[in-house]
Formats: structure tokens, C-alpha cells, sequence
């Protein structure tokens, strides 16, 4: 496991590497920008060096960008993990349901269901959802984090918790009122995942149940319930585990149309206005961060699905 580990992280470290040299190279695109004077190598090597420091640097408009990251940053974080949550818990089940009916018309339905909204483009569900529970019965709104008539003082930057932990006789109404404007945002965002999901989930246990320890629990009488809990889930659940690692990574992507969409004030939607204005010191900053929470998901990932599962580090040496 240590040697497994070690070559995991030797490979988070050199894809940091690459990716330091793009956010660098962007950086070299600002005119006005002291990058551009230095050699590349040594101005690289500042660079690095001040990333260790947290210094993003500034925009165009004079503000630190770490300043602007620690506010839009847990936002886009806050609305991937709920989304992703929310992909697991209904996901894994209907897979599940579906790979124990392959070939019945519960798979079939299940299959069509997922292959339908996996190919449906996120951006037109987006404003069909705005358009039947916002404009038509007006249960739901349309934009925003919560309702500007709420103080709600950033602590943690997850607003939820924020909520939760504010004071005043508001407090019930602010924590309402941002729920209500997460459950939009956070169904659009968790469709393509949790289609994914109950593919993978479906597969995993359609090969489980191939198994011959399944056909003895069926001869012994074993119940449907003890077989899934006992036996199906157990060994279905690990394999793809080291997956989910790329589901939520792939949600960042999904969630720069979604924060637009929706006007949620995340890191996409930071990054469309920074790319608008042409700030490529906040665009560099933009591809830093989301680059390592994408690579530290992966990473963990795999390594919380070796050590649940130790035939994937098995199967990784056997390959080499």
C-alpha cells in the first residue's frame, strides 16, 4: 500500500508540475504583467514560490485574488458536494435495483430513464426547470444564493452552515430561504452524475450477482434483503469506488453552466467574467485551484478505493 501510495502522489506532484507551467504561461499573457520580463524558468520558479504563499496575486481591479477566492471558492464547493451527495443517494440504490432486474422491464425503464437524462444538455433543463417551478408556479426561485433581504455572515462561506449558525430572529427564514434556492441548482448539477452512477452501480452488480456465492446464498433461502445488504452491495460498492473521484471532479465543469445559469456566485461563474474582461491573472489563479481540487479528488479517490478494495492495487501491478 505504501509503494502504491507513493507512486499516486509522485504522479499528483508531476501533474501539479504541468499544470503550474499552463497557469504560468496564462499569466504571461497579462501586458502588464512582470512575468513577461523575466526569464521563463526563473519567473516560474517566483511563481511557484508565491503559490506556496497563497499569493494569487491581484486583478484588474486592484483586489487580492485569494480575497475573491475564499468567497466564491466554498460557494462552487458547497453546491458540488450537495449535487454529488445527492448523486450517490439516489443513484446507488436505482442502480442496484436495475442490476438485480437486468433484463426486466424495471432495467429497461431504469436504462432509458438514465440514458435520457444523461444526453439531455444541462443547460435546457436548467431553464426548463426555471421556467415550470419558478415562472409557473413560482414555488422556487429563479437566481441567487438566498434573498438579499438576509444578513448572513460568511463564517465557513458554506452557506448553509452559515445560516445554521446565524443569530436573530431571522434566522429560521434565512436558513429557508437558502435551501430554497439550492434545490434548483444542486437537481440540475446532480442529473449527469447520477445517470453515471446508476450505470456503474448497475454493472457492478450485474457482475456480482453472476457470482457463485450469490447462487448459494439463493439455494440456502436467504431473503432479498440479506442478499443485496450482505452480500450484493459489500462487494459491488468498492470497485467503483475510485470512479467517484472523476464524477466529482467533472461536476466543476458542469457547474460553470449551472453557476451561470442560475447567477450562483461560484468560481465558474468568476471565471466567465474573468475571461470576459480578459483577467488572466484570475484566470491563471481559477485554473490553479479547480486543477488541484480535481487532481486531490482523484487521488483520494483511488486511494480510499484500494483500501476498501485491494484487488485494484493488484490489478495495477499486474499490469506494469
Amino acid at each position: 500500500m505504501f509503494n502504491y501510495t507513493l507512486r499516486r502522489f509522485n504522479l499528483f506532484v508531476v501533474t501539479l508540475f504541468i499544470l503550474t507551467l499552463v497557469g504560468y504561461s496564462l499569466l504571461r499573457l497579462e501586458p502588464s504583467s512582470h512575468a513577461i520580463q523575466d526569464n521563463y524558468w526563473l519567473g516560474w520558479w517566483s511563481y511557484v514560490q508565491e503559490l506556496a504563499r497563497l499569493n494569487f496575486g491581484v486583478n484588474k481591479n486592484g483586489t487580492p485574488i485569494i480575497d475573491e477566492l475564499l468567497l466564491v471558492f466554498p460557494a462552487t464547493l458547497e453546491l458540488c458536494l450537495i449535487a454529488f451527495t445527492l448523486a450517490l443517494v439516489i443513484g446507488i440504490p436505482v442502480g442496484t435495483i436495475a442490476g438485480m432486474k437486468q433484463g426486466k422491464w424495471v432495467d429497461t425503464a431504469i436504462s432509458f430513464t438514465s440514458i435520457s437524462g444523461y444526453s439531455a444538455p444541462i443547460f435546457w433543463v436548467a431553464l426548463m426547470m426555471i421556467m415550470l417551478f419558478s415562472l409557473n408556479y413560482e414555488a422556487l426561485p429563479v437566481a441567487g444564493r438566498y434573498d438579499l433581504l438576509y444578513q448572513i455572515q460568511p463564517i465557513t462561506g458554506f452557506a448553509l452552515i452559515d445560516a445554521f449558525l446565524a443569530q436573530g430572529p431571522d434566522r429560521h427564514y434565512a436558513l429557508q430561504s437558502v435551501i430554497e434556492h439550492m434545490i434548483l441548482p444542486c437537481l440540475v448539477l446532480a442529473l449527469a452524475p447520477t445517470t453515471q452512477v446508476i450505470g456503474l452501480m448497475r454493472a457492478s452488480v450485474s457482475d456480482v450477482m453472476a457470482q457463485n456465492y450469490i447462487r448459494a446464498a439463493r439455494i440456502k433461502g436467504l431473503s432479498y434483503y440479506r442478499i443485496i445488504t450482505q452480500h450484493v452491495l459489500p462487494n459491488a460498492i468498492p470497485p467503483i469506488i475510485p470512479k467517484f473521484g472523476f464524477e466529482l471532479s467533472s461536476m466543476l465543469t458542469l457547474a460553470i453552466i449551472t453557476e451561470s445559469i442560475f447567477n450562483w456566485p461560484g468560481i465558474g461563474r468568476w471565471l466567465l467574467e474573468a475571461l470576459s474582461n480578459k483577467d488572466y491573472v484570475s484566470m491563471q489563479a481559477g485554473v490553479i485551484v479547480i486543477g488541484v481540487l480535481v487532481l486531490t479528488a482523484n487521488i483520494l479517490s483511488d486511494l480510499v478505493g484500494t483500501l476498501v478494495n485491494p484487488l485494484i492495487r493488484k490489478e495495477w501491478y499486474a499490469n506494469k
